[in-house]
């Protein structure tokens, strides 16, 4: 929001310089964030040509002796080299002395000599003082401008420019009365209230006007009136001066109104030329394809969203974002319909970013403008037209508006102390909100606040605190340090943050890198992996072939791994520690730790050296390296791991006989690992040996709460640790899972690990038979274990295999 200062005080009388009004504006929420003091312009004077005789060395420069007052070199006349086409003696213009900076040619002038004629400065055209793009000239004031005195004050140029960045919650201070308003609220000065014009009415509106909406909140109120018998041309000069030092172009005294009027009040305005107007005007929604050219000569295809304002000929404008260009005002209006009106925000909003309009009218109605301004602002406007283009007005046309019902909020002075800490006393606090034009009604600690119409973002308690706090000063608000305290008493982070981090850790000193995949996917590839719901389905996804939330980590480390491939990396190991989506509720979101190794990337080593070659790391990868990533993932995150079971199979996107299930309990799938189906990664269109796996953090229980942090003691046992092998003939189809977990229940307080060394299947075994060697690691504890300890011990290991799987032992 931009605004001079001559500006302001049309509407804020004050003594207040420049720079306390900024500080104020920022104390008070309308933060200041540029001020162009014109300072530039101020080395400027007006000068005049006593003498214009021809360059001696050129046929097109001028020699000037210029006058430039009595205060400039001594009050004798400067010699300028000029190439102007109207230098001339007698002409009056503004003149730049050596030592002064030039903003149009972002020059600073010297004593020069141009042609061997020394030159003392240069007569200035507009273009160059950044006053506009005319060249064709120096500046030619009239005869009668004042010899040496500033050229900037003479022309307005010395205003200075103000700019806020304003929040969206202040419509109110999207007008340069409404921020003079909160001004003069803060004590900075009287507000200056116009009286409200007095208008001659003769006869009627003769044009129709009807709302044919089927929500009325689109369009709460909409006025009208006829102007007639205006003569339109170029807006004052002091009108123009304002808007070109906003950023706005003069456009003619009609256009230059609306435009004024949405500035200065707040109230964006509309003119239509009533003659090129066809017909009743009609609010209503657009038809579907419906179009219209528009004022920036732009065509719009509209349709029922967008309301629009109508007659016989179709449409005329966009309500509240931009006129149409056939009923415009030119040179040639005589009679002019002007509109006021009122419109939905919302829709204002979602049209003008549909369309991808931007106007100072959207910008305005989409935060909402003052319903009771609608008919003042209609006085107003037609006012300044009656002022500057003349004519007879008619009587308004006023439909749909019912007036404004004002909020009320019950409020407790309390709450200002408990929601600031400030000490405000009772009266201040009233009168700071009567001063900002709430109505207090009552006595005593609680009462009832009517919230003025131009103020639609106060709603509750917490708002007119903010208001009398940012009045008050919020720099009295003394800030305090935190409580100290000696140490943190609890944790920070969730149990699932700190597996997040834990698992990251532990992929990451696997050798494998971190990657970041979006967690939209393609629908074909959801399906693939489990998805592909509508419920899950993006309503704008960003582009095509992101149309899905993703169930799985994997299609986006798959496709990333084959990315990496296709440009000369293909032994590559990475993993992704994020969300993926079962359904579209919150708890449908899992955390899920993901990861792929490709080509001969395992834990061993990656590529084609002598020495990963022979430790076995240039193999292939393959369900071992995804089963041993998994595992290190969820012994990281501390769970126990002799709890831990994995079952043969997996998800269909894995090789059937190279997957596994990782559980904990019969029915808490904790992940799944294994080589990928060859289907899937046709699919994908991605090839390579590739394994992977994905854990669910989430699914893990909440490790138990201990008697106290610190770590106890290391307890090693005094007595050597014993192995014993055994072999067991099981059937093909029995786990080697289920002969270790039969082995370790057998004495879980003397068994502390074991592990299959060889499986052999041969003819001599029988048909759909395999052998099955375990080691089994035996700890003892209390004492040294004698031969009957170890042949009871053995029995119960045989036995308790025999019983779960059927086997027998081998001889």
């Amino acid at each position: 929001m931009k605004f001079t200062l001559s500006w302001l005080k049309d509407h804020l009388e004050t003594d207040a310089t420049l720079e306390q009004i900024c500080e104020r504006l920022t104390a008070i929420g309308l933060e200041v964030e540029n001020v162009d003091d014109k300072a530039a312009y101020k080395p400027f004077v007006i000068a005049k040509v006593l003498s214009a005789e021809k360059h001696p060395e050129a046929d097109r420069l001028k020699v000037l002796s210029v006058d430039a007052g009595p205060d400039v070199n001594g009050g004798k006349p400067l010699q300028i080299v000029c190439g102007a086409p109207n230098a001339r003696a007698g002409l009056v213009g503004a003149l730049a002395r050596p030592g002064d900076y030039v903003p149009g040619i972002d020059v600073t002038l010297s004593v020069g000599k141009i042609r061997g004629v020394e030159s003392h400065g240069m007569m200035c055209s507009e273009k160059e003082l950044n006053m506009s793009e005319d060249h064709n000239g120096i500046i030619d004031l009239p005869e009668d401008a004042p010899i040496g005195t500033s050229f900037a004050t003479y022309a307005g140029l010395d205003d200075p420019m103000i700019e806020i960045n304003l929040t969206p919650n202040r419509p109110d201070c999207t007008s340069i009365f409404g921020i003079a308003r909160d001004l003069a609220a803060s004590g900075l000065g009287t507000l200056k209230v116009p009286a409200a014009p007095a208008l001659k009415l003769e006869g009627e509106t003769s044009v129709g006007l009807s709302i044919d909406l089927d929500d009325e909140k689109l369009c709460p109120g909409f006025g009208l009136r006829l102007v007639r018998g205006v003569k339109n041309g170029p807006s004052p000069a002091w009108m123009q001066t304002r808007l070109k030092a906003i950023g706005l172009r003069p456009i003619n005294a009609l256009v230059d109104i609306t435009n004024y009027m949405t500035f200065d009040q707040g109230r964006p305005m509309h003119v239509f030329d009533a003659a090129k107007v066809k017909g009743d005007l009609v609010v209503r929604r657009a038809e579907e394809g419906e179009t219209v050219l528009a004022l920036d000569t732009r065509e719009y295809k509209l349709g029922p969203n967008n309301v629009v304002i109508s007659d016989d000929n179709g449409v005329e404008s966009i309500g509240g974002i931009m006129g149409g260009e056939h009923s415009g005002c030119d040179e040639n209006t005589v009679d002019v319909l002007i509109e006021s009106a009122l419109w939905d925000p919302i829709n204002i909003a979602k049209s003008g970013r549909t369309l991808g309009i931007i106007t100072d009218a959207r910008y305005r109605f989409e935060r909402g403008v003052d319903p009771e301004y609608m008919v003042p602002g209609l006085d107003r406007t037609t006012q300044l037209v009656l002022e500057l283009c003349g004519g007879t007005p008619a009587k308004e046309k006023i439909v749909g508006y019912k007036g404004y019902e004002a909020k009320t909020v019950d409020f407790p002075y309390s709450e200002v102390k408990r929601l600031t800490g400030l000490d405000i006393s009772i009266d201040e606090s009233r009168d700071i909100l009567t001063r900002l034009g709430f109505t207090v009604e009552g006595s005593g600690e609680r009462v009832s606040v009517k919230v003025p119409s131009w103020r639609p973002d106060v709603d509750g308690k917490a708002d007119l605190v903010e208001e009398v706090m940012r009045i008050h000063g919020v720099d009295q608000i003394k800030p305090e340090p935190l409580e100290k305290l000696s140490a943190v008493n609890s944790r920070i982070l969730t149990t699932l943050q700190i597996r997040t981090r834990t698992a990251k850790r532990a992929l990451a000193s696997r050798g494998m890198l971190e990657a970041v995949t979006w967690s939209f996917i393609p629908e074909d590839q959801a399906k693939l992996f489990g998805g592909g719901s509508p419920s899950l389905k993006l309503a704008n996804p960003i582009a095509a072939d992101m149309s899905d939330m993703r169930p799985s980590l994997l299609p986006g480390l798959l496709t990333a791994a084959q990315r990496n491939a296709d440009k000369g990396f293909g032994d590559v190991a990475i993993f992704e520690v994020s969300g993926t989506y079962e359904t579209d509720t919150p708890e449908g979101q899992r955390r899920v730790a993901g990861g792929i190794r490709r080509g001969t990337a395992s834990i061993n080593g990656t590529g084609r050296m002598w020495s990963n070659t022979a430790k076995g790391g240039g193999k292939p990868v393959d369900v071992y390296d995804a089963k041993a990533d998994a595992l290190a993932v969820i012994e990281a995150c501390g769970l126990p791991m002799g709890n831990v079971q994995i079952e043969q199979g997996g998800p269909a996107w894995y090789h059937p006989g190279r997957c596994g299930t990782i559980k904990i309990g019969p029915k808490i799938i904790l992940g799944t690992f294994g080589e990928f189906h060859p289907k899937t990664l046709d699919a994908l269109d991605v090839s390579g040996a590739l394994c992977g796996f994905e854990i669910y953090l989430d699914a893990m229980a909440e490790p138990k709460k201990k008697a106290t942090r610190t770590k106890p003691g290391l307890d090693l046992s005094p007595f050597q640790m014993v192995k014993r092998d055994f072999a067991f003939v099981v059937g093909s189809e029995i786990e080697a899972g289920a002969i270790i977990k039969a082995a370790q229940t057998a004495d879980r307080k003397l068994i502390t690990g074991v592990n299959v060394f060889d499986v052999f299947a041969g003819a001599s075994l029988g048909e759909d038979k395999k052998s099955v060697a375990i080691e089994v690691l035996i700890q003892p504890v209390d004492k040294t274990l004698t031969d009957e300890d170890f042949d009871a011990l053995t029995k119960k290991i045989v036995a308790n295999v025999e019983k779960t799987t059927g086997g027998i032992l081998r001889a």
